[in-house]
């Protein structure tokens, strides 16, 4: 005979496990910029890209949060501006039973994570339709950059209360 207490319906386990959903993905702004076109086309200098990430989160209602994935890149020829594109990829999630701590690191890693593919394709198509090489951005690693940035605020805490 084994020794486990009987649930009544289920709902006490259900209650338990930590579920996320996503609820919608969608483009809240999008721009691109070429301030020098067209004489940047014969501009024969070497291309220097620069790559900003930026995210924010906000709570929506109980357990749901919007989390917004800001993407910008800066190309430069010889010191003149190619051109500069930025998404602003968003998505609406529900996370429900998490603690404190990894609601934080799901809304820092998991939802960047799914919105980055997205915002991926529209800086792809924005930099082609405005008559540059194509340009791919290469996977980037969430879960490293909220690692550093919680290891960061750490270090930096302490020396704000001293």
């Amino acid at each position: 005979m084994t020794d486990t207490a009987p649930v009544a319906n289920g709902a006490a386990d259900q209650s338990q496990v930590a579920q996320v959903a996503i609820q919608k993905i969608y483009v809240k702004d999008a721009s691109f910029e070429a301030p020098n076109a067209p004489m940047i086309f014969q501009d024969p200098g070497q291309p220097n890209i620069q790559l900003n990430l930026n995210q924010k989160v906000q709570t929506l209602g109980d357990n749901v949060y919007e989390v917004v994935l800001t993407v910008t890149l800066t190309c430069k020829v010889n010191d003149k501006t190619a051109y500069l594109a930025e998404v602003q990829q968003a998505g609406i999630f529900g996370m429900v039973g998490f603690d404190p701590a990894t609601l934080h690191a799901m809304l820092g890693t998991f939802a960047p994570n799914a919105l980055f593919p997205y915002a991926r394709q529209v800086i792809s198509g924005l930099v082609l339709e405005g008559g540059f090489p194509p340009f791919v951005l290469q996977p980037v690693n969430f879960d490293q950059i909220y690692a550093e940035t919680m290891r960061r605020r750490a270090q930096e805490q302490p020396a704000a209360t001293a």
